[in-house]
């Protein structure tokens, strides 16, 4: 059902109970109103029986009158009753005793006539009567039956005109809503630019456009920046699956020496290598995206883990003519996942030894804080960040220098899976310039990691390094 419609039902059905209740009270007030004034007259008519008892010394002759009045001895004797009264007791026991007390007062039938009634005592001829007197109540209930006709006539029409300002209002606020919803349907894929036009309001509609706007713009940089990784992992993927086809092609020509079969297959080796670790990357990216879990969190010596990194890029560095320097305090401790966490070190060596000059130091030092947390430095003395880089340093493959080529500069996923590991162990990176030159990656996490953690779980595939 339209809300529209739903909203124009309840204000009706709102409106209907609204004017039940509030006829219902106003026919209940007219009636004791009336009721009342008419207890005022016929107090007003005891009084002068009572006057007329007490100024005769006798009881009064009744002739045909249409008025009820009917004169008891306090022991239930008839004295004198009007016709209109009758013979009949007009007061029940309970009526009787509250008029022996004071005064009652009620609407009941008399000879088949609807009749207000009112029963007091007085004194007569120094003893004291009960004296009952009423009158029709046609006057009254005449009243009371036109108002109510005129809330029942009246009152559907005043319900379906609440009924039809409700859709109307109701149009005319859900007005804007369904613009949005049209220009919301109309946005595919293809124009994820294109934004809702918002009120100018200044309401919740303003305001709900103006959010799902925000939302399209977060939706259409998720989708563009999707469209870009896939963009650039099928251009990674393009050339060493094209060298690797060379390779392949090459060795089935005829005529190929076995010392040129093995190279080719070793070059062919070294492309599914290639391949290999760029999947995996970009599969430990995708498990970050999606927060599911990949780490496997175990206490661990940092000094040590540091320590075997460092053997591992000395080869490297060795050919570079640079040397790698790891500070550390020896007991210092950290839960985390050792091949993770050895594979955003390694990233970092890879990159810092590529850049270093000959003769220089890349610097792995790791600190303890009194905030529980604890940084991993990797510095080097090279050339450093270009300035332009540094917001963007850990986009997916984004490089330093986009001149670079495949064999020097890697993939651009070494920042990105050094970001990705370490916010998953519940810390972050951030990269910079060291004041004397040289770029400088840092590491902070908490000494204690992986168990709260979203992304703590089974670790699943290898550790590679950029």
């Amino acid at each position: 059902m339209p809300l529209r419609l739903r909203l124009a039902m309840l204000f009706a059905l709102g409106t209907a109970a609204v004017i039940a209740a509030a006829a219902l009270a106003f026919v209940l007030q007219l009636r004791v109103s009336l009721d009342a004034s008419v207890d005022s007259g016929l107090r007003a008519r005891v009084r002068a029986v009572a006057d007329e008892l007490d100024t005769e010394g006798v009881l009064p002759q009744l002739g045909p009158t249409a008025q009820i009045v009917q004169i008891r001895a306090l022991d239930g004797r008839l004295l004198i009753s009007s016709p209109a009264a009758g013979t009949q007791p007009l007061l029940d026991a309970t009526q009787r005793q509250q008029a022996l007390t004071g005064q009652v007062s009620f609407t009941t039938r008399v000879t088949g006539v609807r009749s207000r009634l009112l029963g007091s005592t007085v004194l007569a001829g120094g003893q004291r009567v009960l004296v009952v007197v009423g009158t029709a109540s046609d006057v009254s209930d005449a009243a009371v039956d036109r108002v109510q006709t005129a809330l029942v006539v009246g009152g559907p029409p005043a319900v379906l005109l609440a009924g039809a300002g409700a859709w109307l209002l109701a149009g005319a606020a859900l007005r804007p809503v369904e613009r949005m919803r049209r220009q919301a349907a109309d946005i595919s894929d293809r124009d994820t630019g294109r934004r809702l036009a918002v009120p100018s309001t200044r309401d919740e509609i303003a305001a709900l456009g103006a959010t799902i706007n925000d939302l399209l713009a977060r939706l259409q940089e998720a989708l563009e920046r999707e469209r870009s990784f896939v963009a650039d992992a099928g251009h990674e993927l393009r050339t060493p699956l094209a060298i690797l086809r060379a390779e392949l092609e090459l060795a089935a020509r005829p005529g190929r020496s076995r010392d040129e079969l093995v190279e080719a297959v070793s070059h062919a080796g070294e492309e599914t290598d290639r391949l290999i670790r760029l999947a995996e990357d970009l599969l430990l990216l995708a498990r970050a995206d999606n927060a599911q879990p990949f780490l496997r969190p175990v206490p661990l010596v940092l000094p040590d883990l540091l320590g075997a990194a460092a053997r591992g890029a000395g080869a490297r560095a060795t050919e570079r003519g640079v040397t790698v320097q790891v500070r550390s305090p020896a007991a210092l401790t950290v839960v985390a996942d050792p091949d993770r966490l050895r594979q955003a070190v390694d990233n970092l060596l890879d990159n810092a030894t590529r850049h270093a000059p000959s003769g220089s130091i890349v610097e792995v030092n790791a600190t303890a804080h009194d905030t529980g947390m604890i940084t991993v430095e990797v510095a080097d003395r090279g050339p450093g960040f270009p300035v332009e880089f540094l917001p963007d340093a850990f986009e997916r493959f984004h490089r330093a220098d986009a001149a670079r080529t495949r064999d020097g500069g890697g993939t651009g996923l070494g920042l990105s899976i050094v970001q990705a590991i370490t916010e998953a162990h519940g810390g972050q990176a951030t990269v910079g310039n060291r004041p004397g030159g040289g770029a400088a990656v840092t590491l902070e996490l908490p000494a204690r990691t992986g168990g709260d953690s979203p992304f703590a779980g089974r670790a699943t595939g290898s550790p590679r390094s950029q």
